[in-house]
């Protein structure tokens, strides 16, 4: 993972919780300079990604929380998700690290997950809930605040990377809420989109597991094009990057 686009999510995430950081603010959050931060804003900038205004940043990509409950996602399209987590099943192996997202689709794939030697990096209640049994697999939980709604636990970036700079993420496992006509794939909301796209370029691998309901759809905030994803399996197909 290039440290300059982990540090740019860091940045964006910070932004999110604050109306407006000044550049000595983000250097001491970060700890970086202040010459750092004002290249990296610089580019932000550029991209469209925030504002700058009187020494201090905003961001203005802000998005509302357009997703469902896991309860609802878990109780639909329940036949293609459990053939994505079986075709899933095939690219794990004994001994690997997984990370696995809050997804209800990550979920049926953690059901059907052998009890073999494994670690198991996730954000989601129900998949630990799911995992507590099995006795071969470590399972590690992110930390954050938890969320009712989606049943896991919500961090920010900063703690995130923490966390990741002790682990070796074999592959990255996920669904999201849609892929639009220009390959772009989006999430919930800005938490859940950055979660996806932090790991994504951390994993040594990532693999995403999609129905045809996510399909030419967008939802609350873009995650990454689909082109940076290793492993695209899809409904009734599998394409591999």
């Amino acid at each position: 993972m290039k440290i300059k686009q982990a540090r740019h999510l860091c940045i964006l995430e910070l932004l999110a919780q604050q109306d407006a950081l000044s550049v000595s603010q983000l250097a001491r959050s970060l700890h970086v300079s202040h010459e750092t931060i004002r290249r990296d804003l610089g580019q932000l900038q550029i991209q469209g990604e925030i504002i700058r205004r009187h020494g201090c940043a905003k961001s203005i990509n802000q998005t509302q929380d357009v997703g469902i409950t896991f309860a609802q996602r878990a109780k639909s399209h329940i036949s293609p998700k459990d053939q994505l987590a079986q075709q899933a099943l095939s690219y794990i192996e004994n001994d690997m690290t997984l990370a696995l997202d809050a997804s209800s689709t990550c979920w049926y794939l953690a059901r059907k997950l052998p009890n073999i030697p494994l670690t198991v990096y996730t954000n989601s209640v129900r998949i630990m809930e799911t995992l507590v049994r099995r006795e071969n697999i470590r399972v590690i939980a992110t930390g954050g605040v938890l969320s009712r709604k989606y049943q896991a636990y919500l961090s920010d970036i900063p703690h995130l990377l923490a966390l990741l700079r002790s682990l070796e993420i074999d592959l990255f496992i996920f669904s999201c809420e849609g892929l639009d006509g220009e390959g772009v794939l989006w999430d919930s909301n800005d938490k859940n989109a950055r979660f996806k796209a932090l790991l994504i370029k951390y994993a040594a691998q990532s693999l995403l597991l999609m129905d045809k309901s996510k399909i030419l759809r967008k939802a609350g905030a873009p995650i990454c094009n689909i082109e940076e994803v290793d492993i695209r399996l899809f409904e009734r197909q599998n394409a591999a990057g």
